[in-house]
């Protein structure tokens, strides 16, 4: 698992997990990755040190900086900024219940038709297709323009453990 810092076009910094970098890029270019703040959907990666697992067991020893102009001064220890963060209640509990029995039953009630999606769902809307149930990976222009067109889609959600 990959953590990286990401920041959105708002200034927002925050955190996610993803199972590779490849993943990252994956999912932010079908724009699934948004800022918790502000549900932007245009993220960049910030700048990063590594994270190194150490293999010893003995103290891990905090990393000391030394004040400016003096030898062995007192050693102040660099702090990450703080991420907006929020503990779900009982009723938003129950939403996010919802919206994951939601998502569940389109998924195994639907065809996936990966990036297919827009043109069939169009196709279908135009009655040159049978209409069926499908989901799949659209484009923001994509889903624009099949809203326009008046072509009904909408996104599934995306939780929380999605985004970890």
């Amino acid at each position: 698992m990959i953590r990286y810092t990401l920041n959105c076009a708002c200034g927002h910094a925050f955190e996610s997990w993803f199972p590779s970098s490849a993943s990252y890029d994956s999912q932010r270019a079908r724009g699934l990755v948004t800022c918790p703040s502000c549900n932007a959907t245009t993220v960049e990666k910030a700048v990063m040190a590594p994270s190194v697992a150490r293999t010893d067991k003995g103290e891990r020893a905090a990393p000391a900086l030394a004040e400016p102009g003096r030898e062995g001064g007192t050693p102040t220890v660099p702090t990450a900024p703080a991420a907006p963060m929020a503990l779900m209640g009982r009723p938003e509990g129950e939403l996010a219940d919802l919206l994951r029995r939601l998502r569940d039953h389109v998924v195994s009630n639907a065809d996936y038709v990966g990036t297919e999606f827009a043109d069939l769902a169009r196709k279908m809307h135009e009655g040159e297709l049978e209409h069926r149930s499908i989901y799949g990976e659209a484009t923001q222009e994509e889903v624009k323009a099949l809203r326009e067109d008046e072509v009904e889609v909408f996104p599934l959600p995306v939780l929380p453990e999605d985004r970890n």
